[in-house]
């Protein structure tokens, strides 16, 4: 039974790691352990070996890895936390490897926190995971042969991407697959703000990561014949006629306690062409469609929609704005429980469509709790976006940003998906396809961050739902991309 795993774990000089390793060690298919360090100061282990490596996330402790490991499979740890193996648990991991024939497995996990066992299921890889926060739980089960290979074709050095550049490697000759089992524990030292968490990707701090992120994805995509050069189609404005040349669009379903801040940022505005609300009320029944009915009766510019259907989320409510007779040639977004941020933005979406000739502008904007007041991460500007490659980094990241504005008649054509997230990505993936995307880089929008947002304190299945939805998203894009090539 010898030769059939190695096992690699990272090691801050903590004594749980020494724990962690004596338990591995007991199992028969166990060859080697090896700790992975970046301080030779930190003391030796019993039972196992020592690599010392630049940094843990580095292409270097990847080839360091392949170097050493000489058994069929390899186990990495990617956290430094104690881990305490399920029952058989290395046994399930190399049958399924075994079978199935992946270059990695992965699993649902437990994770202790405050001595409470939690379940932390986990979702299935496809075509589309491509965003490099993608949850594989802790343990990476590779076959050593397809790390190898990985590393082999790799020639970028990366200090962050080094992970991720492997598993976009392996995935593109391998499957990834996951067990739905909970086969593992580990018990957390340090937790990251969920908050915090969710917007990593745009922290300033955090650019150098992101760049080698999105470098490692370009190769990828390059790689499975799905990258899109700089060209762009413009968009010839005025060949349809509109009674109206811009429409602010809010659907809204229960937000009375918002709806009139919302539409009072609206009217405030100011701009030298005629514009329009349109206001699509999916059937509130909390006086939300009582306040629209104030608003209609002091305003001659709003327009009151009750859609006919019972069945529309958050984009189907969309297709009824803009599919209106009233909807201007550009279409802009405002959420029921948000607000822009002066009298100026509407004049200013509109100006970067003429200015750049695109189909979609996305703004930037401030976080603020409910009442209005600025909290963290502050502002989300995604200077990650680059009009080079935005159209490609944007398969890696899990979303375009805010505000957002469409040119109305690619948007009729496109249509939204009838879903009350991830709607919006959807869509701009699929523009940026074919049309550059502006972006305005100073905040226009407040985006309150409140216990009512639809993404608010997620419990781990409906996060879930949501990754699996823009991964499948991301999935039909690069079908999509891959066709254009042939």
């Amino acid at each position: 039974m010898k030769n059939k795993i190695d096992i690699f774990l990272p090691y801050s000089g903590l004594e749980h790691t020494q724990k962690s390793v004596n338990e591995l060690v007991k199992d028969v298919l166990v060859e080697n352990v090896f700790i992975i360090s970046t301080d030779k100061a930190y003391a030796s282990l019993e039972n196992c070996k020592t690599i010392f490596t630049d940094k843990f996330t580095s292409s270097n402790t990847i080839k360091l890895i392949s170097e050493n490991s000489q058994s069929e499979y390899s186990l990495i740890l990617t956290k430094d936390d104690y881990l305490e193996m399920g029952q058989h648990a290395l046994r399930r991991f190399y049958n399924v490897a075994i079978n199935s024939g992946a270059g990695l497995v992965y699993s649902n996990y437990f994770e202790v926190k405050d001595g409470k066992r939690n379940q932390l299921p986990v979702i299935d890889y496809q075509f589309g995971s491509l965003r490099d926060d993608f949850n594989f739980g802790y343990l990476l089960f590779y076959k050593t042969s397809a790390l190898k290979e990985a590393v082999a074709k790799s020639n970028e050095h990366y200090q962050f991407a080094g992970f991720y550049n492997l598993r976009l490697k392996v995935s593109q000759s391998l499957p990834l697959v996951r067990v739905p089992e909970f086969l593992y524990s580990t018990i957390e030292l340090n937790t990251l703000d969920s908050e915090a968490e969710h917007f990593a990707y745009v922290d300033p701090k955090n650019r150098e990561t992101q760049i080698e992120m999105e470098k490692a994805a370009t190769e990828h995509l390059k790689n499975i014949n799905a990258y899109l050069p700089p060209n762009f189609k413009d968009v010839d404005f005025g060949k349809e006629k509109f009674e109206t040349e811009a429409s602010v669009v809010i659907p809204v379903f229960n937000r009375a306690n918002t709806i009139g801040d919302a539409i009072d940022s609206v009217m405030k505005q100011k701009a030298d062409f005629k514009f329009n609300l349109i206001v699509v009320d999916n059937h509130s029944t909390d006086g939300t469609t009582e306040i629209l009915k104030e608003y209609i009766d002091k305003f001659d510019n709003i327009i009151h929609i009750i859609p006919e259907r019972n069945d529309l989320g958050i984009g189907g409510c969309w297709n009824v704005a803009i599919d209106d007779e009233h909807c201007g040639e550009f279409s802009l977004q405002l959420d029921s429980d948000d607000i822009y941020a002066d009298e100026n933005t509407v004049q200013n979406v509109v100006d970067k469509f003429k200015e750049e000739k695109c189909a979609m502008v996305i703004g930037s904007y401030q976080t603020t709790n409910f009442d209005l007041e600025e909290i963290p991460p502050g502002l989300i500007d995604h200077k990650e976006w680059t009009p080079e490659n935005g159209r490609n980094n944007t398969l890696r990241i899990n979303g375009l940003g805010a505000p957002r504005a469409f040119y109305t008649p690619v948007l009729r054509e496109i249509k939204v998906p009838n879903v009350s997230y991830g709607e919006d990505y959807a869509v701009g993936l699929e523009i940026s396809r074919t049309y550059q995307i502006g972006r305005i880089y100073n905040s226009i929008y407040l985006c309150r961050r409140w216990e009512g947002n639809s993404d608010a304190s997620l419990d781990i299945e409906k996060a879930n739902a949501h990754n699996t939805y823009k991964d499948r998203v991301r999935t039909f894009e690069l079908l999509a991309r891959q066709r254009m090539q042939k």
